[in-house]
């Protein structure tokens, strides 16, 4: 199927672009440390590996605790949320009381990080710890907030090998899919991608 220009319609820019047309995202959970010791947690689908090397990324802005925990703290952790804990990465986005709590936090399971001062959430699949190696301030009113891999570990049963059925590791764990605004689906199966001869990354 061939799209026909003229049945193109204009987008306005602006914040609105991105709730206009579904597009896919990873969700994940951030984790930081705050200054008073406690452990914040926030759902990000802005989020990306930055190279084919062990550095990641996420979109922030200073409005929020997680982007000044992530430069005081020098750290953050990343949890991929498997689809059936959704509502667990919805709950890390509770407003915080008066008192700038976030009790329902502390009720979510969650365990240490090893290599950095950190938690995750217990309903992942796949995790990183990250030490904050940069941040790139001044798209609009957000930030993105960079990271060096430290240590990455995935649960047994979504480890891919290169050499196995990848559906059947889909079929196991599937993968979340945030549609950007409002949405979000599991993915249980795939297609190989075909690509061309003589193909490089």
């Amino acid at each position: 199927m061939h799209v026909d220009p003229g049945d193109l319609v204009e987008l306005p820019l602006g914040p609105d672009l991105w709730t206009r047309f579904f597009w896919v995202a990873p969700l994940v959970v951030v984790g930081t440390r705050e200054a008073n010791g406690d452990y914040d947690f926030a759902p990000k689908h802005l989020a990306m590996p930055l190279s084919w090397e062990s550095h990641f990324g996420f979109v922030c802005t200073p409005r929020h605790a997680t982007y000044h925990n992530a430069i005081r703290e020098g750290a953050f952790t990343v949890t991929y949320v498997q689809p059936d804990q959704v509502v667990v990465a919805s709950l890390t986005a509770s407003p915080r009381c008066d008192d700038d709590s976030q009790p329902v936090l502390d009720a979510l399971p969650s365990f240490d990080a090893a290599t950095v001062d950190g938690r995750f959430v217990a309903a992942g699949h796949a995790f990183l710890e990250c030490e904050t190696d940069r941040i790139i301030d001044g798209f609009g009113d957000n930030s993105l907030i960079c990271g060096r891999i430290l240590r990455a570990v995935v649960d047994e049963s979504a480890l891919r090998a290169t050499d196995g059925n990848h559906d059947e590791v889909l079929n196991r764990a599937p993968v979340m899919a945030y549609l950007y605004p409002d949405r979000y689906a599991a993915l249980g199966q795939s297609l190989s991608f075909p690509f061309p001869a003589g193909f490089d990354r």
